[in-house]
């Protein structure tokens, strides 16, 4: 309401102000009227009848003045407009009654705060003052008037200045002169104004109102004198106080010695007199605008300022406090303001009146001072006013400082007289010694450069500068900054507009002969200086950045500087640690100067390396102009990079530098690493822009040096080596190489032929033609650098791929087309280098890798990607190269081990063509083709070629797989047939191998059969073959069957016979009669037997060095003895064994068959019984190998880890053997491993069988399938009986608990009952160090099978069996719960809390998935058997199968141990989802099983009955005795066992409440401490009923009958009250209470 009100009362106003403007003022306001002399009648009509109504309006309202107090600035406002209109329409209205009342309201306004109000405000202000003037003396000017204003001014107007300030200067000349003293007002009015500036510096607008409205008034107040002085000297006295107490005291004062605000957000109350810099620059310009118009107005003036200026300067000059150089610098900002608005402008008064005089007056001061503002501020003066004028200004006070001479502002000094004060008295004051001015000296030396004379200044500045004999460091370091300083000034001099005729703008002003010999003579010197000397260089030559090619020396010098460079480099090289690096300088050092000064010591070498360095870190790019000197160029690059290879070298195999002294070493690597910073900062670029000369000899030296580095350092690790040259070679390449053409001609440079590689196939190249020749002779001496040499190609195929190294493809991108529709094709060109995939697969292994395990499957990925093409012809290339390789040195070996295979060419091409047809690479027309290519090169005329023989039974083990693919009638497949039939009868012309001949092939040719008869994964043939060839291969094993082999022991003849017999059997045995079976049999049990008689040795061997050992003897002594007593072990006879094994595999599997088809026994010879006692027998042998194996380890073990680390290796020699022996043994019956481990047992060596399985299944070195056969025995009968608890502590199952003696306490059974120390090691490791493991450590798979193997054991043992009892319990006390959150460390809660558990069929992450299955199914299956055994390899996706498995089977063997576990998880969210995951997956088949075992339980009798619920996890048991009875429900909760089994009662009769209570607790006990199926809890429950009905008193410690863990009775009494206990529940008390007295009658028990 009020603001309407209020709105209706300004609008009211300001339409009565416009009303009245308008009709009084019609007759000279309105258009087309300005030349009538009469007004209209009916205008002056209104204009008096507007009058008279606004004279009655104003005096009716009092003058408006009530309206002045109103709140609102609308009405205030409108008020002022009112009382202007009233002013200049009706100013009659304002006579002597009212004026003082209108006087004070108007003259008064001042103390208005809103800054809305002031534009009218000054309006009636300013118009009042104007026209009634006398109106000033009817009021107290001072109390009413000036106090108001004042406070005005001091509030910055309140915030109206751009309103307020411009009206300051129209009110100064309404004001009286009479009614106000002059210089008083002016001071106070100025104080005022000055002291509202904190609130006018936010807005540039409210700034410049300020200066502006402040240097308008001031100047304005000196040309108004007069009109408030009398007199010339009274107006004197004026000016010289405004300007001395204002502009001096005031402005000057407040622009020096106020500090300048940092950039930062802080409120002027805290900073008080701190100025932001624009402020300042605001300030200074406008104390120079005033000065300006003190000069125009009087000249004399000026003296009132610059006198004191003059005065306040030379103060600060010879001041040394903190605040002098920041006001200095105001008085340096000062004069560059004064050009900008003063002498630019042609105004001379500055140079007469301010800057002259005080640089007369302290040039002596300012040169005996050590001051860089004072001589900067001369320089600023130079700048501005020009080198002549300054000079002449400066010299006036050293000819005449008393008497100064006023120069006219263009008067200069001659050129003689400039160059002299120039020569005698500025260059050798700048060119002191080094000091605090020093860098503003040589600024304002520079400064003072004329261009009418700069070439005699710039002589005699360097001529003074350069006489280097007679100064010091301190003053060449002046010479260094002089020239820096002058490379700042070339960059200015360069912009300038005039470029052309502006001396100095080009380099070639600034050059000087002496500048030449003073850089020679520093580059040639050792570092005198230091540091500058460096400093000096870089600054003559320029080059610091890529733009900046100024040098203010000659080419040739330049030249000459970075040849000492190039040689302190070298010499550095030469004092390294490292022959690499010494061995490149005979490559970098520049042709035809290969004498280098040798300095004395590494302290020299490095000094001047480290000036070498500086001097290129300041000139690098000025290297890019020397595009003809390329040896010094490339050399210079070369070294650099060198250097900083050293340092990455140093780095990698600092502890191997041992040997050298240290001191050395670590100030080399200290200055490589400075080489290394260096380096990173050049950008790749620069290599690529310089010449291409250039370029090819750098790769060629730095390629070289790479193979220094590899074939040089022989004692340092290879790998490391390697590693670190891939490194380099590969920034080689990104560095020199600008297209991929580019990069295969570096490859070809980079493993073309040397001395030392390669070492098998040697590149022929030319004429753009790629091919290879054989080496013929192998130097074995090179070949660990040549397998260096291997490891890094294999390391940098790694990294760049086989597409660049082995099959070099470029790619051609096509760079228009016609038709923008199709498809943009990439055409491609190669630089194959099918020779040194040769020679790598020839090397074989090296360090860090391997044909087999690194390059191979490389291979194999490019072959199989989409950028090999068949075309290429590449693995022709290689295959060829090998075959003719392989055919010129001829030799043989096991295709089934090729580490066997001595021949590199060989070995090669057959690894190869197996990984080209295990992967389906190669097909079979391959095969046929390169069958026929060795088919035709058999038989050179009717002579059998030897070597092509001797490799073809290798090349067919591979061939024959995919010759044998879809065989059909075509001409190559009979070709194939009929040359293997004409092989077999080549080698049926042979005697029998007893009879063995040698010079005459028959060894390559019985190896040629037997390798076309292979056998596939699962001991099946791998071919069908021909009738004829059947029969063949029988006539042939017939034909040694006829002949003893007693005498004849040659192992090849005994090895031929084991492959032949193999063969036979795998293809023949259906033909086979009982004399073949006889023969094969025998011959298969003699090689094993003589196998086992060898590995019994062993152990023997292994068990006397321990036990004989005495206890002095070291750890080194029993470690020889063991590699003494390994000894015996030959190669040969395990071979044998393996192909026995391999044999007697498939007469097994061919029993089986018999059994099963229980064919006639009259034709079939294996029906015969004595072929199972044959069997077993072969059977007892192979089991006693796989315990003496154990044997052997178990005994080492006992010693130290390393024995049994060199027992265990010993098997990784013969894989194929071993897991042979395990097969068999996991196929054996239970009556052989009975036997087996009885004769172990009955051997009498230190470790027993039981030892001998534990140190297999926990090996250090393991073996899979023979840790798997130990924990199939271990977990099966008759071995587990005996594989778990110390013999001492076995109970017979046929025993009950009531049959042992129960007079003891559990404390002595727990004594008594011990675990093995093999298993008891694994359960009770800490289960926080095996938390801290690897999810794949050894230890960590071996605590897991431990507990496969002990939870696989409890679940074999019958459910009322005491060992069980005993084992659970030793679990529940012994095992640390904490191995089931090692359990969850391999499932990934972090991926369930993200599914949805709660439904079974819920997503699941495929990981997870595979988890929850083995869980169900362990706890389906109740085995871990299916996870173990797929265990191997190890890895963490297995090591998770195992553990699901685990936990599934601990909840169904140990549900407590399992809900103790849980129920003390502190994590909500980890507990939720455990339990979610146990509820969707584990927990239904557990309640299945629990259920189902509950209702095949034999519980019922004519007092108990037991019903099930399956659809409500139910179980009742109802229990009646004469007229008593009870039912109790057991209810399964959904996430048993997680959550306890609930238990209530639903119907009691006869049972007194206390005892139906008691039961129902004693119920709840049973089921839920029952480690074990609820069927047993409910049937111990039962027991404990019927022993109460009995009579059996309970205990009275657990107010059972049937101790709920144990199943005991209480049967220890007291010999005072006579109640008996349970021993358990005894021990326990006893152990809590700490006291052995009975807790009833507490006597001594």
């Amino acid at each position: 309401m009020w603001s309407r009100l209020s709105d209706v009362i300004s609008s009211s106003l300001l339409a009565f102000a416009t009303l009245l403007d308008i009709l009084a003022c019609f007759h000279f306001e309105r258009p087309g009227f300005e030349n009538v002399t009469a007004e209209p009648k009916n205008a002056s009509k209104a204009r008096a009848t507007a009058i008279a109504c606004a004279e009655k309006l104003f005096c009716t309202h009092k003058y408006f003045l009530d309206f002045l107090k109103s709140q609102s600035p609308a009405i205030r406002s409108a008020t002022y407009s009112v009382l202007r209109s009233c002013v200049k329409n009706i100013s009659h209205a304002f006579n002597e009654g009212n004026m003082k009342t209108l006087s004070t309201a108007i003259l008064g306004a001042f103390q208005e705060k809103d800054p809305s109000c002031h534009s009218s405000m000054w309006e009636v202000v300013l118009l009042f003052s104007k026209k009634f003037p006398e109106s000033w003396t009817s009021l107290n000017i001072s109390k009413i008037v000036l106090s108001r204003l004042w406070h005005f001014l001091k509030s910055g107007c309140f915030g109206s200045q751009q309103v307020s300030y411009p009206a300051l200067i129209l009110f100064l000349e309404t004001v009286p002169p009479k009614a106000i003293v002059g210089e008083k007002f002016f001071l106070e009015f100025f104080q005022n104004l000055w002291a509202g500036r904190n609130l006018s510096q936010a807005l540039n607008a409210h700034r410049n109102a300020l200066f502006s409205a402040f240097r308008e008034c001031f100047l304005w107040g000196l040309q108004n004198a007069s009109r408030y002085c009398d007199g010339v000297d009274a107006v004197h006295n004026f000016w010289h106080g405004l300007v001395e107490k204002i502009l001096l005291n005031l402005l000057w004062s407040d622009y020096l010695l106020s500090r300048v605000q940092p950039f930062r957000k802080e409120t002027m109350e805290k900073l008080d007199i701190t100025y932001p810099m624009v402020f300042v620059q605001d300030l200074g310009k406008c104390i120079i605008e005033i000065l300006s118009g003190i000069y125009s107005l009087e000249t004399d003036l000026l003296l009132v300022f610059s006198s004191p200026f003059q005065e306040n300067c030379l103060d600060l000059f010879q001041q040394k406090n903190v605040g002098s150089p920041e006001q200095i610098e105001r008085i340096i900002n000062f004069l560059l303001l004064l050009d900008q608005n003063a002498v630019q402008k042609g105004e001379i008064w500055p140079l007469v009146h301010l800057v002259g005089p005080l640089l007369a007056k302290s040039s002596r001061l300012i040169r005996t001072l050590d001051s860089p503002e004072t001589v900067r501020l001369i320089a600023v003066a130079v700048s501005i006013f020009g080198p002549r004028k300054i000079i002449r200004e400066l010299i006036c006070n050293e000819s005449n400082s008393n008497d100064h001479k006023i120069y006219s502002s263009n008067e200069e000094l001659d050129l003689e007289q400039f160059l002299q004060a120039y020569e005698e008295i500025f260059i050798p004051w700048c060119l002191e010694k080094n000091s605090y001015s020093t860098s503003s000296r040589l600024d304002l030396l520079l400064a003072l450069l004329d261009n009418e004379c700069f070439s005699e200044q710039w002589n005699s500045i360097i001529t003074h500068a350069t006489n280097l004999e007679n100064q010091d460091s301190s003053h060449f370091s002046v010479l260094t900054m002089l020239m820096e300083k002058t490379r700042e000034e070339v960059k200015k001099r360069k912009l300038g507009a005039d470029i052309n005729h502006l001396q100095g703008s080009h380099p070639e002003n600034w050059h000087h002969k002496l500048l030449d010999s003073a850089a020679l003579f520093v580059a040639r010197s050792l570092p005198l200086f230091g540091t500058s000397g460096a400093r000096f260089l870089c600054a003559l030559l320029g080059g610091s950045i890529e733009d900046d090619q100024t040098a203010f020396v000659t080419r040739d010098t330049s030249i000459l500087i970075f040849e000492e460079v190039f040689k302190i480099l070298h010499n550095f090289m030469m004092d390294s640690t490292f022959n690499w690096v010494k061995d490149a300088c005979s490559l970098i050092t520049t042709g035809g100067n290969n004498s280098m000064p040798i300095f004395e010591s590494s302290v020299s070498v490095l000094e001047m390396a480290h000036f070498a360095l500086e001097v290129l870190h300041g000139s690098f790019f000025c290297l890019k102009d020397f595009h003809d000197r390329t040896e010094l160029v490339s050399g210079i690059l070369s070294a650099i990079i060198v250097i900083d290879w050293e340092c990455s070298m140093a780095t990698v195999i600092n502890d191997e530098l041992c040997n050298e002294p240290m001191k050395k070493v670590k100030a080399r690597f200290t200055f490589s690493e400075s080489v290394h910073t260096f380096r990173g900062k050049i950008s790749d670029q620069i290599f690529r822009t310089i010449s291409i000369n250039c370029q090819k000899r750098l790769e060629s030296i730095l390629i070289e040096s790479i193979k220094y580095a590899i074939f040089k350092e022989d004692k340092l690790d290879t790998d490391k080596i390697t590693s670190l040259c891939c490194v380099w070679m590969i920034e080689v390449i990104e560095c020199l190489c600008e297209d991929q053409v580019e990069e295969q001609k570096l490859l070809d440079q980079f493993l073309s032929k040397s001395d030392l590689w390669p070492s098998y196939i040697i590149p022929v190249i030319s004429s753009g033609k790629r091919a290879a020749t054989l080496k013929i002779e192998h130097v074995t001496i090179n070949e660990s650098k040549n397998h260096k040499f291997v490891a890094l190609i294999d390391k940098l195929i790694s990294k760049i791929g086989i597409s660049r190294v082995i099959a070099g493809s470029v790619s051609h991108n096509p760079s228009t087309t016609k038709e923008p529709t199709k498809a943009l094709g990439t055409s491609k060109s190669y630089y194959p280098r099918a020779w040194l995939a040769a020679e790598i697969l020839c090397t074989w292994k090296w360090e860090g890798g391997s044909a087999l395990s690194s390059f191979l499957p490389l291979l194999t990925a490019y072959i199989t990607s989409e950028d090999y093409s068949l075309k290429d012809g590449l693995l022709d290339s290689i295959i060829n190269i090998l075959l003719d390789g392989a055919l010129v040195h001829g030799a043989s070996g096991e295709p089934s081990e090729l580490d066997s295979i001595e021949e590199p060419f060989l070995r090669a091409l057959v690894s190869l063509l197996l990984t080209l047809y295990e992967n389906n690479i190669w097909g079979k027309q391959k095969a046929i083709s390169l069958f026929e290519v060795l088919v035709n090169k058999l038989f050179v005329g009717e002579t059998v070629n030897s070597n092509c023989l001797r490799i073809l039974p290798l090349v067919m083990s591979v061939l024959i797989r995919p010759l044998s693919i879809d065989s059909d009638d075509s001409v190559e497949g009979n070709k194939v047939i009929h040359s293997i039939e004409d092989w077999l009868r080549t080698t049926l012309s042979f005697p029998p191998l007893s009879e063995w001949q040698t010079g005459k092939d028959m060894e390559d040719w019985f190896l040629l059969v037997i390798s076309c008869y292979p056998l596939r994964e699962g001991l099946k043939p791998e071919r069908d073959i021909t009738p004829v060839e059947k029969t063949l291969v029988l006539e042939l094993l017939r034909k040694q069957r006829q002949q003893s082999y007693a005498a004849n022991k040659l192992p090849v003849v005994q090895m031929l016979l084991s492959k032949l017999i193999v063969v036979s059997v795998g293809y023949c045995s259906n033909e086979f009669n009982e004399d073949d079976w006889d023969f094969v049999l025998y011959r298969l049990r003699w090689w094993i037997e003589s196998t086992v008689v060898m590995m019994e040795e062993v152990a023997e061997n292994v068990n006397d060095a321990i036990t004989n050992s005495s206890t002095s003897d070291d750890i080194e002594v029993t470690l020889e003895k063991l590699k003494h007593s390994v000894s015996v072990l030959n190669p040969n006879p395990i071979i044998l064994a393996r192909n026995a094994l391999v044999a007697f595999s498939l007469f097994c599997r061919l029993i089986g068959q018999q059994k099963i088809e229980d064919s006639d026994s009259s034709t079939n010879p294996l029906r015969t019984e004595k072929w199972e006692v044959v069997k077993d027998r072969i059977l007892e042998g192979i089991l006693r190998l796989f315990f003496s194996t154990g044997a052997a380890e178990a005994i080492a073990s006992s010693v130290c880890a390393e024995g049994s680390s060199l027992i265990a290796s010993t098997r990784l020699d013969h894989p194929h053997f071993w897991e042979l022996v395990a097969s068999n043994v996991v196929d054996s019956p239970p009556h052989a491993r009975d036997k087996a481990a009885k004769s172990v047992e009955i051997w009498g060596l230190s470790k027993g069988p039981i030892s001998s399985l534990y140190a297999i299944l926990f090996s250090s070195k393991p073996v899979s399938c023979m840790q798997f056969a130990a924990f199939v025995i271990l977990s099966s009968e008759p071995v587990s009986q005996l594989a778990f608890v110390k013999e001492e502590t076995c109970v017979l199952e046929g025993n009950t608990a009531e049959d042992q003696d129960s007079s003891r306490l559990d404390s002595s059974l727990e004594d008594n009952f011990r675990l093995r120390s093999e298993i008891s090691s694994m359960l009770e490791k800490s289960p926080y160090v095996i938390l801290e493991m690897d999810l794949v450590a050894p230890d960590r798979v071996n605590v897991f099978l431990a507990w496969s193997l002990l939870l696989s054991h409890l679940l074999s043992l019958p459910s009322s069996s005491p060992t069980k009892e005993r084992l659970i319990q030793h679990i529940q006390e012994s095992a640390n719960s904490t191995i089931l959150d090692c359990i969850f460390q391999h499932i990934p809660l972090e991926l369930c809390m993200n599914t949805n558990l709660k439904k079974r069929d819920a997503e699941l992450p495929a990981g997870v998935l595979e988890i929850a299955k083995s869980a169900t199914q362990a706890i389906r299956n109740s085995s871990v058997l299916f996870s173990v055994e797929s265990l191997w390899p190890v890895g963490p996706e297995k090591m998770a199968s195992v553990a699901g498995a685990l936990f599934g089977l601990m909840l169904r063997i140990l549900p407590a141990y399992v809900r103790g576990w849980f129920n003390d998880i502190r994590d909500r969210s980890i507990s939720s989802t455990i339990e979610s995951f146990t509820k969707a997956w584990c927990s239904p088949p557990l309640i299945t099983n629990e259920l189902s075992q509950i209702k095949k339980g034999n519980f019922s009798d004519e007092n108990f009955s037991v019903s099930v619920s399956k659809s409500a996890n139910e179980v009742v048991a109802t229990y009646t005795k004469d007229e008593t009875g009870m039912d109790l429900v057991i209810r399964l909760p959904a996430s048993y066992p997680l959550r306890p089994v609930e238990v209530d009662c639903t119907r009691s009769l006869g049972i007194s409440e206390v005892k139906q209570r008691k039961w129902i607790m004693s119920m709840i006990s049973f089921v839920r401490n029952q480690n074990g199926a609820l069927a047993e809890a409910i049937r111990t429950w039962k027991s404990n009923f019927d022993k109460e009905f009995e009579g059996v008193e309970e205990c009275p410690i657990c107010y059972s009958v049937i101790h709920t863990s144990n199943h005991s009775l209480p049967r220890l009494a007291c010999k005072t009250c006579k109640h008996k206990f349970h021993s358990a529940c005894l021990y326990k008390w006893f152990s809590t209470s700490h006291k052995s007295t009975c807790p009833l009658c507490q006597s001594p028990f």
